[in-house]
C-alpha cells in the first residue's frame, strides 16, 4: 500500500504577543489531497495558526515544511509563490474592479503566474465558472452580494495556483442552502488536487467535508483525529462542542 504524501508539517510551533501565548508547541500534519477541519472556541488560536502558516506572523520558535521546503518565517508573498493560499474572514475584494479583474490580477501572481493577459483572462474566467460567479464576471465587485463576495475571495485565492488552501470561516451568514453549496464548492475544489485546511464554526460542514479535524483551546492542540472520533472526544466536548454537540 502507498502511504499519502505529507504536503505540510508543522512542528512545535510557537506564536506569542506579549505575555500572551496564542499557539503553544502545536505540531501537526497535511496530506496531499486532505481537508483538514480547525476547530476550537474563540481564542483558541485559529487564526493565529493560519497566520503564521501563510506568513503574515513569524512564529517564536518550531517550523513549517511545506512541499519539502522549509518556510518558517518567509514573507507572505513569497509563501503565495511557493504555493500556499489563504483566503479572509471579511472579504477583501478590490472592490472597483469586476469578480474578473479581481481574479486576473490573482492570476498575474502566485506560483505560476499568467504568462499573458489573454491567459490571465481565459483562466480567470474558467475559475468564476468553477465558484459560480461567472454570470456576474463583469459587475462591480462592490455591489456584490455576502455570498458572491465569499465566493470572490476563494476565487482570488484559487487564482494564485495554490496546492494549500486555507479557508477562514466562509460559512458565516450564509443560510442552509448557501452552506450546502459551499460545501459541494469545497469538495469540488479538493478534487480538482488542492489540499484545504478550513476553519468553521457550523459543525455540519467541517463534519462533512473533514478528513480529519484539528482542535485546538487555549493555543494548544487538545485533539487530532477523524471526524467523528474528535466529536466524541470528552476533551473536545468539554472545550467546544458542549453534550449537544457530540456525535
Amino acid at each position: 500500500m502507498v502511504s499519502a504524501m505529507v504536503l505540510l508539517e508543522a512542528e512545535n510551533l510557537s506564536k506569542s504577543f506579549g505575555g500572551l501565548m496564542a499557539i503553544n508547541r502545536v505540531s501537526f500534519t497535511l496530506n496531499q489531497g486532505e481537508i483538514l477541519g480547525l476547530i476550537g472556541p474563540n481564542g483558541a488560536g485559529k487564526s493565529t495558526l493560519f497566520n503564521l502558516l501563510s506568513g503574515v506572523d513569524k512564529p517564536n520558535q518550531g517550523r513549517i515544511t511545506f512541499n519539502g521546503q522549509d518556510i518558517t518565517g518567509m514573507a507572505p508573498y513569497k509563501i503565495c509563490q511557493s504555493g500556499i493560499a489563504r483566503t479572509f474572514q471579511l472579504p477583501r475584494p478590490f472592490s472597483q474592479l469586476s469578480p474578473l479583474g479581481n481574479v486576473m490580477v490573482g492570476r498575474s501572481y502566485g506560483s505560476i503566474p499568467a504568462r499573458s493577459m489573454r491567459q490571465a483572462r481565459e483562466e480567470a474566467e474558467q475559475i468564476l465558472a468553477l465558484t459560480g460567479l461567472a454570470d456576474k464576471r463583469v459587475k462591480t465587485a462592490a455591489v456584490l452580494g455576502l455570498v458572491d463576495r465569499k465566493r470572490l475571495e476563494i476565487a482570488r485565492a484559487l487564482a494564485t495556483r495554490p496546492r494549500l488552501l486555507l479557508l477562514d470561516e466562509m460559512m458565516a451568514g450564509l443560510n442552509l442552502t448557501e452552506i450546502d453549496a459551499a460545501i459541494a464548492l469545497i469538495k469540488r475544489i479538493r478534487d480538482s488536487g488542492i489540499s484545504l485546511i478550513v476553519v468553521e464554526h457550523v459543525m455540519k460542514v467541517i463534519l462533512s467535508i473533514s478528513d480529519r479535524i484539528l482542535v485546538l483551546n487555549m493555543g494548544e492542540k487538545i485533539a487530532d483525529g477523524p471526524p467523528q472520533e474528535v466529536a466524541n472526544d470528552p476533551q473536545v466536548i468539554k472545550a467546544y462542542l458542549g453534550k449537544e454537540g457530540a456525535c
